[in-house]
């Protein structure tokens, strides 16, 4: 395979968002490196500017139809490229929105902070354009090294550290295992470009490259924390510090499902059979083993993170389904997930930032201290239940109806049952905020910036819950691709009240 490292002024123009994310970077780096001029809560203010001007750039790139591919195929943007950029920048904006307030009772390393958040989305939006196999083991790996220190970030805090040692070396672990599936499959077919490898698997894959592949699912199926290889969310999520863990509950998902998309339903789009099972099986014990083991919890940081482990099984069920409709439900799963998920760590922050507490115990009376932050909670609870007309339930029913028209019917009844199961120990949360008595009356102040960023997380589930039109018309248009390789395409869905 021969590569050029040869780049005109077009190439460039399709890494501009990256580029410039980058300069943006170094800047914040050098202004932080200035002793006592710039105060740490300028820094975050500075990052949240430069990751708006992301956005605009593409959404520009969106609106004019800038897509190619760069390095012969190894980096590919197209629409659903740019889709998952603009998700990824979306929950960086919310989840930096959402820190400044809590990075300031850090010890030390403040400003480095938003440096590395800004570093782990930069290589999320380059997993999002990943096409072959190396792209896909250098930006992930990328990815995930911000995280190890992020993760970590509180020196003098037992948990933390814990949870940044399991998160090392259980992901060294999975990178290990890419790199393994990735020779294995390189070694069946001489190829690394994702649709290389579809044209020279033939009709018979071998066994080594049945084996690449399901390490590659492992990696993967470890970066999304789908059962079996969530073990390590419970325990990083209760350790690391809450606004890393709102980001790592988001945006490295979104870039892990951006390629296992390409690789189930192009690389392998002609084996769906063979693997359509798997993906069931996946879907029904995550979201079973996510919802009945939330239901013993005490801790809200842990409760969301048994509660994401099931809203991952809903996502798998959009994989199982492998049809266009199917890719469509889950990339519009994300958003209410997003909306949803980051504001109910918003709401978690806010309260910890003045109780110093996240035990669901201290979340009595929380109506009578802060109205505002009890109604956000309720409304982001019954979201990510599903329940109508929020947007959590515009997500599930897309995912369910995709399932039923690949006839899933059996998933889909599994996926009903699990909505009833969540929907009780989201209550339990909402019974202590609005029934029990506090036991400190104490109004629960809630400074400007983090009122906007829970308030926008609001608007977002409802908007999408309301008139997920819009939304549902560009997650169509963003999945086009898949109508040339899967075998069963689907219609978009339409609701029956035209929303």
């Amino acid at each position: 395979m021969n590569f050029t490292l040869e780049l005109s002024g077009a190439d460039l123009l399709l890494l501009l968002p990256e580029i410039f994310l980058t300069l943006w970077i170094c800047m914040l780096l050098a202004a932080d490196a200035v002793p006592s001029r710039i105060s740490k809560k300028h820094i975050g203010n500075l990052s949240v500017f430069g990751l708006y001007a992301t956005l605009v750039t593409l959404f520009w790139f969106y609106i004019n139809g800038k897509t190619g591919s760069l390095f012969n195929g190894m980096y590919l943007l197209d629409p659903m490229a740019l889709y998952f950029k603009i998700f990824i920048v979306v929950s960086t904006i919310l989840v930096v929105s959402m820190s400044i307030e809590a990075v300031e009772r850090f010890p030390a390393f403040k400003g480095e902070y938003y440096f590395l958040v800004l570093m782990s989305a930069l290589g999320a939006m380059l997993m999002a354009s990943a096409n072959d196999l190396v792209s896909i083991f250098v930006t992930l790996e990328f990815t995930t090294f911000g995280f190890y220190i992020l993760v970590a970030y509180l020196r003098e805090d037992a948990k933390s550290n814990e949870a940044g040692l399991k998160f090392f070396i259980l992901g060294a672990f999975t990178a290990a295992l890419l790199a393994f599936g990735i020779s294995l499959i390189y070694g069946a077919t001489g190829k690394l470009i994702l649709t290389d490898i579809a044209q020279a698997m033939g009709t018979e894959p071998s066994v080594a490259l049945i084996a690449g592949f399901l390490l590659l699912f492992a990696a993967l199926g470890f970066k999304i924390g789908a059962v079996p290889l969530h073990t390590w969310i419970p325990d990083i999520y209760h350790g690391a510090p809450t606004p890393v863990t709102a980001f790592l509950s988001v945006a490295p998902k979104g870039a892990a499902l951006a390629i296992l998309l390409r690789i189930f339903f192009v690389t392998l789009a002609g084996f769906a059979a063979e693997w359509i099972w798997l993906l069931v099986l996946v879907a029904i014990v995550s979201m079973t083993y996510g919802n009945i083991v939330a239901i013993a919890q005490t801790n809200m940081k842990r409760l969301l993170a048994y509660s994401g482990i099931a809203q991952i099984g809903n996502v798998v069920i959009g994989l199982a389904a492998a049809s266009k409709m199917g890719g469509e439900s889950i990339m519009f799963y994300l958003w209410a997930y997003l909306f949803a998920n980051l504001g109910a760590f918003g709401v978690v922050i806010a309260v910890a930032h003045v109780i110093n507490s996240e035990e669901i115990e201290d979340y009595n009376g929380l109506n009578r201290r802060s109205p505002f932050l009890a109604f956000a909670m309720l409304l982001f609870l019954l979201s990510l239940a599903g329940v109508p007309p929020l947007a959590g339930f515009i997500a599930k029913l897309y995912i369910f109806v995709a399932a039923m028209e690949a006839g899933l019917i059996t998933l889909v009844v599994f996926g009903l049952i699990n909505v009833v199961i969540s929907m009780y120990y989201y209550l339990i949360v909402v019974k202590k905020m609005y029934i029990n008595e506090p036991t400190d009356p104490t109004p629960v102040t809630v400074s400007p910036m983090m009122k906007t960023a829970i308030g926008v997380a609001m608007a977002g589930t409802l908007i999408l819950g309301i008139w997920p039109k819009p939304f549902m018309d560009w997650t169509v248009d963003a999945t086009k691709m898949f109508d040339l390789n899967l075998l069963t395409t689907t219609h978009a869905f339409t609701l029956p009240f035209g929303g």
